[in-house]
């Protein structure tokens, strides 16, 4: 896996094993208490609930991460890209925060579509 800009060895990871459907493994990347918000979801906490998540929603979806940048002087990483499912593909931001052992506490999944695109989604 490689994301221009984006060397950190937990996100490659994140990025591998989601792809893989390896969903307890990219759960185990985040910190025990840590937190996953996908869209139109409220925030997934613990690494028990995130890998119940994947498994019901995360299903045949392949991440295409293009590009990122590491904030300077933060643990937090920014990911552009795109997510395609089964049934469609969008333009897709990550943000992620790490703590100081390198798990993940926070990422957050944006949708980069129009208000229009947005609802055909949700149906």
């Amino acid at each position: 896996m490689e994301i221009e800009g984006i060397s950190h060895p937990t996100i490659l990871r994140y990025f591998e094993t989601l792809n893989a459907g390896e969903f307890e493994a990219t759960s185990e990347l985040f910190d025990p208490e840590g937190a996953m918000q996908a869209p139109f979801e409220s925030p997934i906490v613990g690494r028990s609930a995130i890998a119940d998540y994947l498994q019901r929603e995360a299903v045949g979806l392949q991440a295409f991460p293009r590009e990122g940048i590491a904030v300077p002087e933060t643990t937090d990483y920014q990911i552009t890209g795109k997510v395609q499912m089964p049934m469609f593909s969008v333009n897709v931001t990550w943000f992620f925060t790490l703590n100081d052992n390198q798990e993940i506490t926070f990422t957050r999944i944006k949708l980069n579509a129009s208000p229009q695109e947005l609802m055909k989604l949700r149906g």
